[in-house]
């Protein structure tokens, strides 16, 4: 990996998620020599990718280059790799571009999508964890509507207009709200020789009620908005198959799509090499103790959505959102000085700041520790959070002025195919039939 060697203690952060991030930030200016190894160059906001999916957003402004959230830090080195083990006896960690020996490690390496063992739905559903699978989604949806005013075949071309989203966490629910507008103000005027009043958007739900880890009254304003904007929505029902065309469900109820969105779990990004103990089984999460100490090892620790600290409040680990990894993560940062300095170390507490979601154009729900409102002043402090929270002035500039231009002219510009998406064959019809 060509790391110079140095007196001072190596830390290896594995993921620049929004935990690793933290955690470097922390470590600024100490007396360590950190390493920080991704698969991608660049910091994802992930709550933003819903809209990159719908043309509301381009990818550039919510991604921001690793190399230059750490250019300026003293013994900071980035590496642009995948790590295909942890050798925990040798410490060193065994990666695609070489090995690499640590003092401390830190595995911050998110979480990914959870099919929950199927297969075939893994192969023929869409996720949406990263900005390459937004930008599928995006040029998926485009080339349906492309494909549909070819087709003469009324099933074929509905087929190609029904989209179906798994899943009504936060997720979800924005991006079913996010194609709702589409269908109402943008799609009718790109596709007249389209009947766009026959594009449908169901909304799957396997338990009673959408944005079930929220608060009663948000979850029922969501699903009001959601009805307000035309989605369907489909509750304690299960998905069991997905053969790219046919989706099957635990009831009767069968839906004729072209485009199925996974969005009905989650589950960590787990590393190879650790004892199977640490490891919480089907979430595959990695269990750690108050400290984010990975249980059976002393100097590796875990933080984030891949990091499961059960706790009485917590008895499933913290929830898998930004706000538990950034504070994870900064306060490991502390305590990683403090073990430098033989000091006690803290032991971690969620600061649970609260959650929120947005449905549409002045549509939102906010849950706050005592309060919990919706409509459009919960459509701006959603707006402000996540404007707040971006890496980067730029990133902010763009992202307020795109919001600016969409609220005002009802639009989304960035309705582009850069990247065509190939999906498996879905119709195979004949020149005779367009």
């Amino acid at each position: 990996m060509n790391i110079p060697n140095s007196s001072l203690k190596r830390v290896v952060i594995i993921g620049g998620g929004f935990a690793g991030i933290a955690l470097a930030k922390k470590l600024k200016n100490k007396n360590l020599q950190v390493v920080l190894l991704d698969k991608h160059n660049y910091h994802t906001f992930q709550p933003l990718l819903y809209q990159v999916a719908t043309g509301g957003l381009e990818a550039g402004s919510i991604a921001y280059p690793i190399r230059k959230v750490i250019q300026e830090y003293p013994n900071f080195y980035f590496r642009l790799t995948s790590v295909k083990e942890i050798d925990t006896h040798n410490q060193k960690i065994i990666s695609e571009i070489g090995d690499l020996n640590y003092d401390y490690l830190v595995i911050a390496t998110g979480s990914k999508t959870n099919y929950f063992g199927n297969k075939e739905i893994e192969r023929n559903a869409m996720s949406m964890k990263t900005i390459p699978q937004s930008l599928n989604i995006r040029s998926l949806i485009l080339e349906n509507f492309e494909q549909a005013v070819l087709i003469k075949d009324e099933a074929e071309r509905n087929a190609l207009m029904n989209f179906v989203l798994v899943g009504a966490g936060p997720t979800g629910v924005e991006l079913a709200g996010a194609l709702a507008e589409m269908k109402k103000a943008i799609l009718q005027k790109d596709y007249p020789d389209l009947d766009i009043s026959k594009m449908q958007i169901n909304l799957i739900q396997s338990n009673d009620r959408v944005l079930n880890t929220m608060s009663e009254k948000s979850s029922k304003a969501a699903e009001e908005f959601l009805l307000q904007l035309g989605v369907k929505i489909w509750k304690n029902i299960r998905v069991t198959n997905y053969d790219g065309r046919i989706i099957t469900t635990n009831t009767e109820l069968t839906f004729d799509s072209a485009t199925v969105i996974w969005t009905a779990g989650v589950q960590g990004a787990k590393v190879n090499g650790l004892d199977a103990k640490s490891l919480v089984e089907k979430v595959e999460r990695i269990r750690v103790n108050q400290y984010n100490q990975v249980i059976g090892y002393d100097n590796i620790f875990a933080v984030g959505d891949i990091a499961s600290m059960e706790t009485e409040k917590y008895p499933q680990g913290h929830p898998m959102m930004a706000q538990p990894a950034i504070q994870q993560g900064e306060l490991l940062g502390e305590n990683l000085i403090r073990l430098l300095r033989m000091q006690k170390m803290v032991a971690f507490e969620y600061n649970d700041k609260g959650s929120m979601a947005t449905i549409g154009r002045n549509l939102a729900v906010v849950d706050l520790p005592h309060y919990h409102f919706s409509g459009v002043f919960a459509w701006f402090v959603w707006m402000f959070v996540h404007l707040f929270s971006l890496i980067g002035f730029k990133n902010k500039a763009v992202v307020f002025l795109n919001w600016v231009y969409n609220y005002i002219w009802f639009d989304r510009e960035g309705r582009l195919i850069i990247r065509p998406y190939k999906k498996k064959s879905f119709t195979t019809f004949t020149n005779d039939e367009v």
